[in-house]
C-alpha cells in the first residue's frame, strides 16, 4: 500500500487546542450553482456538513469565520492567479458567485475575510484576527480541497495555528485530487477528521 511508504516518516500527530475557531473557506454560490464553471455536485454534498458544523460551533460558542473571494472588475488585483484560472471571473465584485448560500449566512457578529488568492492568510488580516482572539486551532472546511482549503491549511500551520480539516465538509471537482490532498494534508500539515469527531472536539 502507498501509505506504508509513509509509516515512521509522516505519522506525527497534532493536539487539538483550547481555543478553536471554525474557518469556512469559500463556501459560496460559485461552487453551488449549476451552470457555474466552478460547480460540481460534490460541493452540494459538502454544504450540508458545513451547515451542521456551523450550527455546532455556534452552539458551543466558538468563533465562526467565513472567507470569500472578490476581485475588482477585470481582476487586476488577482494577479497571476486570476490569469491562470479564468473561472475566477465568477468572483468579480457584485456578481452572484460570491454570495453565501441561503442556508449558511454569516451572522452580524461573525468575521468575513475577503481574499484574492488561494490561501485565506495571504494578503489578509486573518492571522492577526485569530491571534487577537487567542485562537490556537482552526477547524478548516470548504472549497476546494486541492486549492483554497489546502493552501489555507498549510498557511495555518506555518502561522502557528493547529489545523484540523473536516473530510466531509470539503469538496473538489474530482475524487482523485480530493482524496490525494486529504492524504497529504494528514501526512504532513494537519489532522484530517470526520464530521462527528470535529463536532465532538468543538463541544469538548
Amino acid at each position: 500500500m502507498a501509505a506504508d511508504n509513509y509509516a515512521g516518516v509522516f505519522d506525527g500527530r497534532l493536539s487539538f487546542g483550547k481555543r478553536p475557531a471554525l474557518l469556512l473557506v469559500d463556501v459560496v454560490m460559485a461552487y453551488l450553482t449549476p451552470g457555474s464553471p466552478l460547480y460540481d455536485v460534490a460541493f452540494e454534498r459538502a454544504l450540508a456538513s458545513n451547515e451542521r458544523l456551523t450550527a455546532a460551533a455556534r452552539d458551543a460558542g466558538l468563533p465562526v469565520i467565513f472567507t470569500n473571494v472578490v476581485y475588482q472588475p477585470g481582476g487586476a488585483d488577482g494577479g497571476l492567479f486570476y490569469r491562470k484560472v479564468p473561472a475566477l471571473q465568477a468572483f468579480q465584485r457584485g456578481g452572484a458567485g460570491g454570495a453565501f448560500p441561503p442556508t449558511l449566512q454569516p451572522r452580524d457578529d461573525e468575521t468575513i475575510v475577503l481574499k484574492q488568492y488561494a490561501s485565506a492568510f495571504f494578503g489578509t488580516t486573518l492571522a492577526s484576527t485569530l491571534t487577537a482572539r487567542g485562537i490556537d486551532t482552526v477547524i478548516v472546511t470548504g472549497f476546494s480541497t486541492s486549492g483554497c482549503v489546502r493552501a489555507t491549511t498549510l498557511d495555518a500551520l506555518q502561522h502557528g495555528f493547529v489545523p484540523f480539516v473536516v473530510r466531509e465538509a470539503c469538496g473538489d471537482r474530482h475524487a482523485g485530487p480530493h482524496e490525494a490532498n486529504l492524504f497529504d494534508l494528514q501526512a504532513k500539515y494537519a489532522e484530517v477528521v470526520g464530521e462527528a469527531e470535529a463536532i465532538r472536539l468543538m463541544r469538548g
